[in-house]
């Protein structure tokens, strides 16, 4: 038989903490969770932008340094997700143009500047229309053809995807056990009460 005097001191015990005061502990750890998790995915940005800038300023050296930062950074942190990652525009528009003035020039000139003089104005970055574009001035040419299946242009060099944890050990991740914790708290509580009162009232129907 149930100890109606245990039940109602287990039921005491469980009421001394408020549900509301863990509701409102709760607010407050999710709040702070989420400026750590804000702070994790301004410091993705910071460093894919440091990519960005080393690649424009067109030093190999440091934009391989800033990727593996940005690497690093992204492996080891949650809410960094990078979408479809980071492209080297410019050292792609680099390397392709010096790809292409390699090539051979024909009786009809440097087609490839040709091209660039047509599709340049248009497209301010690369893209699948830039290429697209260049390709198609190439082909207005005898020798165009030949030279679009000898140049190799490797995009996936230049295409950079890091994939950021679920968890991590940061303060961002520990500040969402912390969460979790609370909840389970909570519902513990819920719970708890529940059974301890349907024992209790199963105690005083056999009195």
């Amino acid at each position: 038989m149930v100890d109606k005097k245990q039940v109602r001191q287990n039921i005491g015990k469980l009421q001394r903490i408020k549900t509301w005061q863990l509701v409102v502990l709760l607010i407050l750890a999710c709040f702070v969770s989420a400026i750590f998790w804000r702070l994790n995915s301004v410091g993705m940005v910071e460093r894919r932008e440091a990519v960005y800038t080393a690649d424009k300023a067109g030093d190999n050296k440091i934009t391989q340094s800033r990727l593996y930062d940005l690497q690093r950074y992204v492996s080891s942190h949650m809410n960094t997700n990078m979408g479809k990652g980071i492209f080297l525009n410019e050292a792609y528009k680099r390397d392709q143009q010096l790809l292409y003035s390699k090539a051979t020039i024909g009786p009809n000139g440097n087609i490839y500047k040709k091209a660039q003089d047509v599709c340049a104005p248009q497209y301010t970055s690369w893209s699948t229309a830039y290429v697209q574009c260049t390709i198609t001035e190439l082909d207005k040419y005898p020798s165009g053809e030949n030279l679009n299946k000898t140049v190799n242009l490797p995009l996936g060099s230049y295409l950079h995807v890091y994939v950021s944890p679920l968890w991590s050990p940061d303060f961002a991740g520990w500040s969402a056990v912390v969460c979790v914790v609370i909840l389970i708290m909570i519902f513990c509580r819920f719970i708890g009460v529940i059974i301890l009162k349907v024992l209790l009232r199963k105690h005083k129907n056999r009195i």
